[in-house]
């Protein structure tokens, strides 16, 4: 499948579509909702992504922490396709929270890309990792291609990850600012596992994971085949982090994956738990004190989120804080920048 790429023509990081105090409602109308004022959740829905991934049990260790500490809530876990998806059932009222890629709540901010004339406001309550992009292939592809940068890339077979994913918006941000057209590549939009499958079978030259580093999915992939990640050159990586979307630098240490026995330079995007404008004030302050004080349980689902997983890393956050959750944070001492009050 063929796939036009995101115009960049209104692309405009600095612009933030809230008035200090109120939001659009999300049925899209005039009406205004004042900024956590809306009803208390005892059931709330948390969008996730694909079983496989990684944010679906960090979902599921919410699910219980909320269960087990916070009196008459619970949470229930959505299987999705993971950033842009959730953003839009949060916008429709159909999530009450959701695990999100950093470049696709910026995106919805500012009603770019994936969200271009349609913008979804959303705040956060935690930040949690990076996502790392991972150019993914195997070895044989690799050398029969010519994949010495990303850039390599083009006129192959490329996936860019399932259909509304925040691994999509990533990908397709990447080649905008690299300056690759849609026509230029034959993209296929698949999930990590459908992409892992078409790798070995040959029918896809390369493919897109923006995961958490240490992904079980890439493992895999590395103890039955050889492995073999394609890097963001020096001048690729600088069109990329200079560009749109809050893209940092980052290194995949040599022997984080079977068979990868050098360091690999590329970028990573951070992921948020974000909620609605509307999200009651007391329960965002309540699940964020939760998480925090309960952490371990998150851990033990994605123990490579150790040094991530405190609460200063808010201030990485791509979207303004909620209410609530910011209450908690400047409890700890933490100074939130005006950027990211709401």
């Amino acid at each position: 499948m063929r796939r036009a790429l995101p115009s960049l023509a209104a692309l405009s990081t600095g612009v933030l579509l809230l008035t200090a105090c109120t939001q659009p409602a999300e049925s899209g109308g005039d009406e205004e909702v004042e900024i956590g004022s809306g009803p208390v959740q005892n059931q709330l829905s948390i969008a996730t992504g694909g079983t496989a991934g990684v944010y679906y049990p960090i979902g599921g260790a919410l699910s219980g922490i909320i269960g087990d500490n916070i009196e008459g809530q619970s949470g229930s876990v959505e299987a999705t396709g993971a950033s842009v998806e959730n953003i839009r059932l949060l916008g429709s009222g159909t999530a009450h929270m959701a695990i999100v890629q950093g470049d696709a709540a910026d995106q919805a901010a500012t009603g770019t890309a994936d969200f271009e004339g349609a913008p979804v406001e959303t705040y956060s309550l935690a930040v949690l990792y990076p996502n790392v992009f991972h150019a993914v292939t195997l070895d044989p592809i690799a050398e029969s291609k010519g994949f010495e940068c990303f850039s390599d890339v083009v006129e192959s077979r490329y996936s860019v990850g399932d259909v509304g994913s925040g691994n999509e918006a990533t990908t397709n941000q990447v080649f905008a600012s690299l300056e690759i057209a849609g026509d230029q590549i034959e993209i296929d939009q698949l999930g990590y596992a459908e992409t892992a499958s078409a790798l070995q079978n040959g029918q896809l030259d390369a493919g897109s994971w923006v995961v958490g580093e240490g992904h079980a999915g890439i493992t895999e992939l590395g103890t039955t085949d050889d492995l073999h990640l394609i890097p963001l050159c020096d001048d690729e990586r600088s069109a990329v982090v200079n560009g749109y979307g809050g893209y940092t630098e980052h290194t995949i240490a040599a022997g984080t994956y079977p068979g990868v026995d050098e360091d690999v330079p590329t970028i990573a995007v951070w992921n948020a738990l974000v909620v609605s404008g509307g999200f009651n004030e007391d329960q965002a302050y309540e699940i964020t004190k939760a998480m925090f004080e309960n952490i371990d349980a998150v851990l033990d689902v994605y123990a490579p989120a150790e040094e991530y997983l405190v609460a200063e890393t808010i201030l990485n956050s791509p979207v303004p804080v909620h209410p609530g959750a910011l209450r908690y944070y400047e409890e700890q001492g933490i100074e939130i920048p005006e950027e990211l009050r709401p």
